[in-house]
């Protein structure tokens, strides 16, 4: 049986052409895939494309485009066996995440891809990657969000951009690939979501406050104490190693976590190491934030701690439901 795809397209490098200005997205897009003899070969899915109301460099991506990306989808959902999203790749890692979450009960494959050189360009790895990428999405193994770049799939919600200027843009620290597209596509099935017993549906998200704030030598935490306001729903801290702080200043911290707290504010605490796991508490310089409640992310990125921190905060009002389902594997973002 043949398999219909529907390609998202976002924007991004893959989709530009050289300007005056520098690279901008190119109107005539839609008739280079049309005539692209490799999207017509025997093996590859029917497809159909759609396009975002605004293309855009990804690094102006907001919630609400987030928002319409899964609009599309959810009201393709049953006309298509797989969805192959075109999309910058600056912000691409916080898009495969929000789509992780918002897309509930997803039981077919959404695979996020582009390129670092335009399909236009002659060395463009655009090609190979939106050809493997629309292959898996027809193989339908995949029943989660993903992201294909330079012959290796990624669960969107582990991925974080590697390379500003490399073929190998994306990497996994903390989670296997799923896939790797070599002479042939090997598949790693049992490192794949499975899916859950539940009817598909989407959760779009709430415009809601959330901060990063990134820990550094010599960071006075008092600074940021204006903005410990009660509309500032949620923050993600990224902090040294498995989770610490410098030790002379968490004495000035734990007024300000206990303001952020009292506000209704959560605080996840995520490591600015790629690759390991937050544990509060293990060393003295961690004890403050584990003390004055805040979430442990363990192994999640920034990009899925934000994104889910949207999405829970859109599902629920109750910050302690939010606290719970931070600590939570909701999606394969975290290991338990």
């Amino acid at each position: 049986m043949i398999k219909r795809i529907l390609i998202v397209h976002s924007g991004g490098t893959i989709g530009m052409r050289p300007g005056k200005n520098g690279y901008a997205p190119d109107p005539g897009f839609r008739l280079a895939l049309e005539n692209m003899g490799a999207l017509k070969a025997e093996g590859m899915p029917l497809w159909d494309m759609v396009e975002t109301e605004s293309l855009l460099d990804s690094s102006n991506m907001t919630v609400s485009d987030w928002n319409e990306i899964g609009i599309i989808i959810a009201e393709s959902y049953e006309s298509y066996d797989g969805f192959v999203v075109l999309h910058g790749t600056d912000t691409m890692a916080y898009t495969a995440s929000a789509l992780s979450f918002m897309l509930e009960g997803l039981a077919k494959p959404v695979i996020l891809t582009g390129s670092q050189i335009p399909l236009c360009e002659l060395r463009s790895d655009g090609r190979d990657n939106l050809i493997t990428s629309m292959l898996i999405a027809g193989a339908g193994k995949l029943k989660e969000v993903a992201i294909y770049f330079a012959g290796e799939l990624l669960r969107g919600n582990r991925s974080m951009k590697y390379s500003a200027d490399g073929l190998i843009a994306f990497s996994s620290p903390n989670y296997p690939v799923l896939a790797e597209a070599g002479i042939s596509i090997n598949y790693n099935e049992k490192m794949m979501l499975s899916p859950v017993p539940e009817a598909f549906r989407l959760q779009t998200f709430k415009e809601v406050p959330i901060g990063v704030i990134k820990v550094f030598p010599g960071i006075q935490f008092e600074l940021f104490e204006s903005i410990m306001t009660e509309s500032l729903k949620g923050i993600v801290v990224e902090t040294f190693g498995a989770g610490n702080i410098p030790a002379g200043e968490s004495s000035a911290l734990l007024p300000i976590i206990k303001k952020a707290f009292d506000n209704g504010t959560v605080l996840i605490v995520c490591s600015q190491c790629p690759q390991g796991t937050v544990s509060l508490g293990a060393y003295e310089t961690s004890s403050a934030l584990k003390t004055a409640g805040a979430v442990s992310g363990r192994d999640i990125t920034t990009e899925a701690a934000v994104a889910k921190l949207y999405y829970l905060f859109s599902k629920y009002e109750d910050k302690e439901l939010v606290k719970e389902g931070m600590e939570k594997n909701l999606r394969g973002e975290i290991t338990v």
